[in-house]
């Protein structure tokens, strides 16, 4: 079974609403889906303006097909994924956007979102 499509919308409306449009050349909060869970990535240019963009995991979204709920995944500086216990896992994805966007847990965005930490 896939991930439900209405909360795959969800995401990506969430993730391209973080970041105001004028400012993607310089930032952007994107999403990658993988079978199971959706990474949300901070975007950047390189800085010198050759190569690559970077793409920096910022939290994970795990769906259980079982149940049909959503978990939250923290990132380490190793880049590894560990459950997030300050958030129950729950249906409602929304709810868990919504916890990593503005619960002020600096595990996720630092203090501040992604705009206004780096761009001022």
């Amino acid at each position: 079974m896939a991930l439900p499509e209405t909360d795959l919308h969800r995401i990506e409306r969430w993730c391209r609403e973080r970041v105001p449009e004028h400012l993607w050349d310089q930032v952007r909060v994107e999403m990658d889906v993988a079978a199971r869970r959706v990474d949300i990535v901070e975007v950047r240019p390189p800085w010198d303006g050759v190569g690559d963009h970077t793409r920096f995991p910022i939290a994970r979204l795990r769906y259980t097909v079982a149940s049909g709920q959503w978990a939250i995944y923290w990132r380490d500086r190793s880049v590894k994924f560990h459950e997030y216990k300050r958030k129950r896992p729950t249906k409602n994805v929304q709810a868990l956007l919504d916890w990593i966007g503005d619960s002020g847990d600096p595990i996720f965005f630092g203090s501040t979102p992604p705009v206004l930490h780096t761009l001022g």
